[in-house]
C-alpha cells in the first residue's frame, strides 16, 4: 500500500498538525474517508431531507474498528485497548482527526458516533466499576450495543446541575426511575441508556445503565428540526422503570462526577466544530474553482479570496485548539475552563466559517447541492449543545475572576 502523505491528505492543515499521525493512523483515517465517501455520503442528502438516519449504511463503520484497530497500536506496543483516563489508548492527535474526518463529511453522522463513543462510553469508563467496564465498554466500542446519554430534561438544560428532576428511588435491591429526558440522540434505538437521576434518599445525582426495552419507557421522536436532521433525537418518559442495583454506575455519586464526563466529552464537540469548519471550507473552495461569473472563475475575485482566507485561518485555529486540548486531556488534565475555551472558540469560528462558505456559494449555497447548506444548518446545533456559548463563557469567567455569575 502506498504510504499516505499527511500534507496531501489534509491540505487545509497548514500548520501540519496532522504530521504527527502515524502511518497506521493515516491508513485507518483513509479507510474511514473511503467508507464515508462510498457508502454513507451518497445517501446523506436524501436522509437529511426525510429526517431519517441511515442505519444500514452507518453499520459500515463498525468493521473499521476506529477505537480498536491493530494499525492504531502497532507503533505503540503495550497500549491497552481502552483506558479509564481517556476514551481509548489511541493517540490524542488521532482521536481529533477521527472526529474531524467524520464531521467534515456530515455533522449528524459525527454526532451519532461521538454520542455513542464519547458521552455513552465515557459514562461507562468514568462511572463504572472494573466489572461494569468489562461488562459494557468493549461491546460499546465494537458497536455490539448502541447507547445514548440521557441527561438533558424538558425543563432543565443549562441548569440541569441543580434542576435535574428525574428521580431514582431504591426499593429493595432495585431502583425505580421516574421522569423525562429530552434531546437524547439515538434514544429510540438504544440497547442501553446511560440515565442520570436524582436519588430520592440523599438528593445526589446518580447514573444508571437502563435497557432500552425496559417496561415503562416511552420514546417520542422530536420532529421539525432545522439542524442534525439525520439524528433521531428523542423525548424519553420513564414511568416506574425498574433496574437492578448492579446497573447503577458506582462512581457517579454527584453532579461533580457528571461534570467530569462532560468536561472530557466537550473536547469531542470542539473537534466536531473543527470538522464542520474544514468541511465547509472544502465545499466552498471546490465551488469557487468551478463557478463562472462575469467571464471567469469566481475564485479569481478579491472578495472571494478574502472570505476563503478567513475560513482557512479558522481551520488552522480550530485544529490548534482541538489538538492542544486533546493532548492536555491525554496527560490527565481535565480542567473545565480548558474544554470550555475550546468549545466556545471553535463553535464561534465554525459559525462564522459556515456563513462565509454559504456566501461564497451564493444562491446555490441554500440548497443541498453544494453540501454547504447542510453544514450551515447543522452548525447551529453544534453551537448550542455540550454547553451554549454563554454557559461556556461563564465557566471561563468563573475561573478568571473566582466569581460565580450563572445567576
Amino acid at each position: 500500500m502506498t504510504k499516505i502523505n499527511a500534507k496531501e491528505f489534509y491540505p487545509s492543515d497548514l500548520y501540519e498538525l496532522s504530521h504527527e499521525l502515524t502511518t497506521g493512523e493515516l491508513e485507518v483515517l483513509s479507510d474511514l474517508r473511503k467508507t464515508l465517501d462510498e457508502t454513507i455520503m451518497p445517501v446523506v442528502d436524501e436522509h437529511w431531507e426525510k429526517a431519517e438516519f441511515p442505519f444500514d449504511q452507518f453499520t459500515s463503520l463498525a468493521p473499521l474498528q476506529l477505537l480498536d484497530n491493530d494499525k492504531l497500536f502497532e507503533e505503540r506496543p503495550g497500549k491497552k485497548v481502552y483506558d479509564k483516563n481517556f476514551v481509548t489508548a489511541t493517540s490524542p492527535v488521532y482521536n481529533v482527526f477521527k472526529t474531524v474526518e467524520l464531521a467534515k463529511h456530515d455533522a449528524s453522522i459525527a454526532t451519532f458516533y461521538t454520542v455513542h463513543t464519547g458521552l455513552f462510553l465515557q459514562t461507562i469508563l468514568q462511572g463504572g466499576s472494573p466489572e461494569q467496564i468489562d461488562r459494557w465498554a468493549k461491546k460499546a466500542m465494537d458497536f455490539e450495543i448502541q447507547g445514548c446519554f440521557a441527561l438533558t430534561e424538558p425543563e432543565h438544560g443549562s441548569d440541569v446541575a441543580g434542576g435535574l428532576a428525574t428521580t431514582a428511588e431504591k426499593i429493595g435491591d432495585e431502583w425505580v426511575i421516574n421522569g423525562e429526558k429530552r434531546w437524547i440522540g439515538g434514544a429510540a434505538t438504544a440497547n442501553e441508556m446511560a440515565v442520570f437521576a436524582r436519588d430520592v434518599a440523599d438528593g445526589k445525582v446518580k447514573a444508571f445503565m437502563v435497557p432500552g426495552d425496559s417496561e415503562g419507557i416511552t420514546v417520542e421522536k422530536i420532529e421539525e428540526k432545522i439542524a442534525l436532521r439525520l439524528v433521531q433525537n428523542g423525548h424519553i418518559t420513564f414511568k416506574d422503570v425498574k433496574v437492578t442495583d448492579d446497573r447503577r454506575l458506582v462512581n457517579v455519586n454527584s453532579f461533580k462526577d457528571v461534570a467530569h464526563i462532560l468536561g472530557i466529552t466537550r473536547g469531542f464537540v470542539t473537534d466536531l466544530a473543527t470538522g464542520i469548519t474544514m468541511g465547509a471550507f472544502e465545499y466552498a473552495l471546490k465551488y469557487v474553482k468551478e463557478r463562472d461569473q462575469f467571464g471567469k472563475k469566481i475564485a479569481s475575485y478579491q472578495l472571494v479570496q478574502e472570505k476563503l482566507a478567513r475560513i482557512q485561518a479558522n481551520v488552522v485555529a480550530n485544529l490548534s485548539y482541538s489538538i492542544n486540548l486533546a493532548k492536555l486531556q491525554d496527560r490527565g488534565i481535565f480542567a473545565e475552563q480548558n474544554s470550555s475555551i475550546g468549545k466556545m472558540h471553535n463553535a464561534m469560528r465554525m459559525r462564522e466559517s459556515v456563513a462565509l462558505a454559504r456566501e461564497l456559494c451564493g444562491g446555490n449555497g441554500i440548497t443541498l447541492e453544494t453540501g454547504v447548506a447542510r453544514m450551515f444548518a447543522d452548525a447551529e446545533a453544534i453551537y448550542s449543545y455540550e454547553g451554549t456559548h454563554e454557559i461556556n463563557a461563564l465557566i471561563i469567567g468563573r475561573f478568571l475572576t473566582g466569581k460565580q455569575a450563572f445567576v
